[in-house]
């Protein structure tokens, strides 16, 4: 339910110099009954994700590393603790899961080597690269 997230402001005070400016209306998590669906849209339309990405998404739903666990310990720094209540917390997870079933869906239909974008690989130089134009 946290709409504002899709929208920008412009600051053009100083004229053509101007920039954008992302604002966060502190509703950042939202109501934690409430998961907002459309948020998804751009990974459900595109069906990519970054390997790294994913098998971070992967490791917090996980027992041992869980997104609302790793985030409760973080905030416990927080001078404000507690910031965000339990269900805020617990919703986390319940999205997460969101998340990881739409890009299980995107690799049903695609396949895991059009959904998976390999970020993990090592970039080549331009020297390997023109030894294995040679190679072939």
């Amino acid at each position: 339910g946290n709409m504002d997230r899709h929208h920008y402001e412009m600051f053009t005070k100083f004229g053509d110099d101007g920039f954008l400016l992302h604002l966060d209306n502190a509703r950042g998590f939202g109501r934690h009954s409430h998961d907002e669906i459309s948020i998804l849209a751009p990974l459900s339309q595109c069906c990519m994700i970054k390997r790294t990405t994913l098998l971070r998404l992967q490791l917090l739903a996980e027992p041992e590393y869980r997104l609302s666990d790793v985030m409760r310990e973080s905030l416990l720094q927080d001078p404000l603790a507690p910031v965000l209540t339990e269900p805020h917390l617990l919703a986390l997870d319940r999205r997460l899961q969101l998340i990881l079933e739409a890009v299980g869906r995107c690799i049903d239909t695609f396949g895991e080597a059009t959904v998976v974008a390999n970020d993990t690989a090592e970039p080549q130089s331009p020297a390997a690269m023109d030894r294995a134009k040679l190679d072939t």
